[in-house]
């Protein structure tokens, strides 16, 4: 973090930053606030990362005032999305700036977004400063009236800037207020309401302290980046890092993830396996105080930002980290015990793809049997893990598998090929166009399908890119039935690259960035940008597909097509689609958790464009005990069709319910449908 002093804001005013004389009047000394300034590697990387754009992205970049105006505008909307940070006043005192962003893009000059960044962290400071003062009062009562009809509106993202400082601070009374009433509801006392406040807004006032220019420099880049294509963005040295681990797997550490509360860095889970987990020393909810590499001294890390205690912690295979920790009961630095453990390689296998078997019925000792594979990302290795999975199955005697890629963002495009290969015995899978209109065939060529059974694909709204070219592919060739909802619609390929060089002698390291260099087109030469996967069964869903997904995103390269691939279809599976389609639907009719659903749906539709709550305390709690009625009233169902105990509270519900799966299940039975359909053909 660079933090200067005022003769550095004298230094930025010279340079004509005129905006900052009263802005930076109001921001205290260095010790309370850091002022930022771009760091030495951050101009260079910013003219690399403008030259990658302009000359390698699959979408013609043109650094000149309107792109400028776009990239200004979002960086303010990154800053202040909610529109209670800045005032209307500040807004106008950077509207000069607007087309000075091509300047910053292609020279890395800072200064301006810099210098707009500083203003944000003091207007922010201001604003907890303000919530904190609300929760004092003279008589040590509660300040605020729960009887009065107000409302607070959490979605302004569309609303006028705030035009007076009076009006900020009736913003944030409500915003505070809803905080009090949140807590209310949950039976705390007013003291106990205080201190928890309290504690949250100097907590964020900490954070605020701790901002560094690296912290700056990724919200420009970002605002460039996303002004040019959703899918292209700049990350830290540090996210750069993480990609890495998303996408392999695998991470050099101790095996523990980490969270943040208040000035603690806690461990959230133990990876079962890792260096952590076979110590038998570290459990969840133990907290961090202080770190060590090998006989070093300590390091106290209470108040740190969780990130930078991470840095520390994480090291190479083989060396060895000391940790003082706190357990979660004490508070008395007698109970800090020493652990000293060695790093490894961690495999994240939570994150993998398994497979499980699918009874049709439990009870039955030969009972039928389905495949159920669930795969959550596209990762490095992933048709290998598959190809394990089916064999599994096979040998478990299953009739049919169901791929389950609801909630999979995408990840290897590769893969996604190399997975479709795994079902087909050798064809095309994607055509892939470059900016220079090139287009590529990527296909399986091996001759071997590893599984030629019935199988269906779960996908939902969250599957995107490399899901969608898996499940299209298998659409196209009718090899299998889709089953879910409309999918994202991602049909863009990008590609991950450093921005440091060899030869760079920068005190700190470059990021890296992710830009859009080609789209992928279906086998049929449909693109799935924007359009998705329409399921060739659809389960019912409360979002309209125009209204998700890539079809939202803004500056999203536009749908189109090319010529259709070589290839030929194994099945037509439109007859069996007209079979099974009527037959899931007049199952679901009966089928209580598709009536809640359904139920849910209709609320959702009718509250969407609500974007209020009310701070009326008898409203809330009357509505608050309305749904808990209700939910009691739909659990106890749940779990009397389960065999279950009902229970009078919903406190004393255990984890029954969690493993229940409505579209899983019926997924199962339009599965097990087309198979006993695809015996039957064959008969």
């Amino acid at each position: 973090m660079q933090k200067i002093c005022r003769i550095a804001i004298a230094v930025s005013l010279s340079l004509g930053l005129s905006i900052s004389v009263n802005a930076f009047e109001k921001i205290k000394t260095p010790e309370e606030l850091p002022v930022l300034i771009p760091e030495s590697q951050h101009a260079t990387a910013t003219k690399r990362i403008t030259a990658r754009f302009t000359r390698a992205h699959y979408k013609k970049v043109e650094i000149d005032d309107a792109l400028s105006a776009e990239v200004f505008d979002r960086y303010i909307k990154q800053l202040d999305y909610a529109r209670n940070i800045f005032l209307a006043s500040d807004i106008e005192s950077f509207q000069k700036y607007r087309l000075d962003f091509d300047t910053v893009l292609m020279r890395g000059k800072l200064e301006a977004p810099y210098a707009i960044y500083n203003v944000n962290m003091q207007r922010r400071l201001e604003r907890y400063e303000y919530a904190i003062s609300l929760l004092e009062t003279k008589d040590g009562k509660n300040p605020f009236d729960f009887t009065q009809k107000e409302v607070y509106s959490f979605d302004r993202e569309d609303a006028a800037w705030p035009v007076s400082e009076a009006e900020l601070n009736e913003l944030w009374r409500l915003k505070v207020k809803s905080d009090v009433l949140n807590l209310t509801l949950t039976n705390k006392e007013w003291p106990k309401i205080k201190e928890v406040l309290t504690k949250r807004y100097n907590y964020a006032i900490k954070r605020l302290k701790q901002n560094e220019s690296e912290d700056a420099f990724q919200l420009v880049m970002n605002s460039f980046s996303r002004v040019v294509e959703p899918h292209t963005s700049y990350l830290s040295p540090r996210n750069a890092e993480r990609f890495q681990v998303d996408m392999n797997l695998s991470l050099e550490g101790i095996g523990a993830e980490l969270r943040s509360e208040e000035d603690y860095t806690v461990i959230q889970r133990v990876i079962t396996g890792g260096p952590a987990d076979k110590s038998k020393q570290l459990k969840s909810k133990d907290r961090i105080v202080g770190v060590a590499q090998a006989d070093d001294d300590f390091e106290d890390v209470i108040g740190w930002r969780l990130d930078d205690v991470v840095e520390l912690i994480k090291g190479p295979k083989g060396t060895t980290v000391r940790l003082q920790i706190l357990p979660e009961d004490s508070d008395d630095a007698a109970n800090i015990k020493i652990v000293s453990i060695v790093r490894d390689i961690i495999k994240l296998e939570d994150r993998a793809a398994k497979s499980e078997v699918y009874l049709q019925n439990p009870e039955m000792e030969n009972s039928k049997k389905l495949g159920v594979i669930t795969i959550p990302s596209f990762y490095n290795n992933l048709s290998q893990d598959v190809k394990k999975e089916i064999v599994l199955l096979k040998e478990q005697g299953v009739e049919g598998i169901i791929v389950d890629l609801r909630g999979n963002g995408g990840g290897s495009l590769p893969e996604s090929s190399l997975l479709t290969g795994l079902f087909i015995d050798k064809g095309p899978v994607v055509q892939i166009r470059d900016g220079a209109n090139r287009i590529e065939v990527q296909g399986d060529r091996d001759g071997v399908s590893y599984f030629d059974g019935p199988l269906t694909v779960m996908v939902d709204r969250y599957s995107a890119s490399a899901s969608e070219i898996f499940s299209a592919a298998i659409q196209d060739y009718g090899r299998g039935i889709i089953i879910g909802e409309h999918t994202f619609g991602k049909g863009t390929v990008q590609q991950h690259r450093g921005l440091g060089r060899v030869y760079d002698l920068y005190e700190k390291p470059f990021g890296s960035i992710q830009y859009t260099i080609a789209k992928f087109y279906r086998i049929n030469g449909g693109s799935t940008q924007h359009r998705g996967v329409l399921p060739d069964i659809s389960f019912p869903t409360a979002i309209d597909p125009e209204d998700w997904g890539e079809s939202k995103e803004e500056n999203a390269l536009p749908w189109d097509h090319i010529q259709r691939a070589n290839y030929t279809p194994l099945n037509d599976l439109s007859a069996d689609i007209a079979y099974l389609t009527p037959r899931y639907l007049e199952r679901i009719k009966t089928n209580p958790e598709f009536n809640y659903l359904l139920e849910d749906i209709s609320i959702y539709q009718a509250e969407k464009d609500d974007k209020t709550v009310s701070l009326n305390l008898v409203n809330r709690q009357t509505e608050r005990e309305e749904n808990k009625a209700k939910r009691l009233i739909r659990v106890n169902e749940q779990l009397v069709l389960l065999g279950e105990e009902k229970v009078t509270d919903l406190d004393d519900l255990t984890d029954e319910l969690d493993d229940v799966d409505p579209f899983l299940d019926e997924a199962a039975r339009i599965t097990f449908d087309y198979i006993a359909l695809d015996k039957l053909a064959k008969k």
